[in-house]
């Protein structure tokens, strides 16, 4: 059995125009250990994601179908005093702005050790002993002296430690972090993601990373899934899909890594943006984007398919594989 198993998890949102679909058909698994990119551009449903597995959601989004499988326990329908005993505790999320994660009229002990209270039978001296622990564990220098201060008084980099050290503070299975480098410079960011890769192996802690940079995912993870406007577009081994991309969406994140383009000449970018809830395409969402697009894009949403080790949803992929698999007739003269 998968430490977590999600199922047909279907996502809406109640607006005063009627319910728009958020998450589609969404379905993985995340084992012990493993580490999993979901990578997309903003609109794409990565956070979404994030938040509908801790059933964070908040109105008017609701989970309108599918199952949150953690250990066999269904989250989606857990009451909220059982959904406490895992939130934070088994499963850790670490947000985007660490200013907007910390409460910045308390100290940053006072809010490692309160987290510890609310979720173990121990002393505030014990707690705070943990609380120390896990400051050393993310390399905060002078732990006992940032144990005292406020978070306005740290860096953005160490503001961002003090979170993740909070998000191990319960020794979690499962880390889900949202874009936790966004608002830091490259060599924290470069950092900050060493550090969390150190942990997680250590820990033998489960990392689901979401983010909109395949680059970083090509160096932390060993599963990526791809999103695009809810739905899940490519899902396999990372290095396959870096080095083999099948969908287009995909191979149009890969060309616009900076690292792709020609020196001197324009970025590499796709054409267009995400649809809005509101009003995504008919077929394949992507299809007003897409180099490729056919009539059945227009029309008809594409089923996954195996193409390798990935499941990708594109018909030009699945039509490429059946003319593959074709049998060959030779002609007779």
């Amino acid at each position: 059995m998968a430490l977590l198993e999600v199922r047909n998890l279907e996502v809406r949102f109640g607006l005063r125009s009627g319910e728009v679909k958020a998450l589609r058909d969404i379905n993985f698994s995340l084992e012990r250990g493993e580490r999993l990119g979901v990578v997309g551009e903003s609109g794409a449903g990565k956070s979404v994601l994030g938040f509908s597995i801790l059933n964070l959601l908040s109105k008017p989004g609701f989970i309108a179908g599918g199952e949150i499988l953690f250990e066999g326990k269904n989250l989606a329908n857990l009451s909220p005093r059982e959904l406490r005993g895992i939130r934070g505790n088994r499963i850790s999320m670490i947000f985007q702005d660490p200013m907007m994660t910390l409460n910045p009229v308390l100290t940053i002990g006072q809010q490692m050790v309160e987290c510890l209270l609310a979720h173990r039978k121990i002393s505030r001296k014990d707690a705070k002993r943990i609380a120390l622990q896990k400051l050393k564990q993310v390399y905060i220098p002078s732990p006992e002296k940032r144990f005292d201060q406020y978070p306005h008084e740290l860096s953005g980099g160490m503001r961002q430690r003090i979170v993740i050290a909070i998000g191990l503070l319960m020794d979690p299975d499962i880390i889900i972090a949202d874009e936790p480098t966004t608002a830091l410079d490259v060599t924290i960011q470069a950092e900050i993601m060493d550090l969390m890769l150190e942990l997680c192996e250590r820990n033998n802690v489960a990392l689901m990373l979401i983010t909109h940079d395949l680059g970083v995912v090509s160096q932390v993870t060993r599963q990526a899934m791809v999103m695009y406007a809810g739905r899940i577009i490519e899902h396999g081994p990372t290095r396959e899909i870096i080095n083999d991309a099948q969908h287009p969406y995909t191979q149009g994140l890969m060309n616009a890594l900076p690292q792709m383009a020609i020196p001197g000449q324009r970025l590499n970018q796709i054409r267009g943006s995400m649809p809005p809830l509101q009003n995504i395409p008919t077929g394949c969402a992507f299809n007003p984007r897409c180099d490729y697009a056919m009539d059945i894009c227009r029309s008809t949403l594409p089923e996954y398919v195996r193409s390798g080790g990935c499941r990708v949803a594109c018909h030009m992929v699945a039509q490429q594989l059946a003319e593959n698999a074709a049998p060959q007739t030779l002609e007779v003269k």
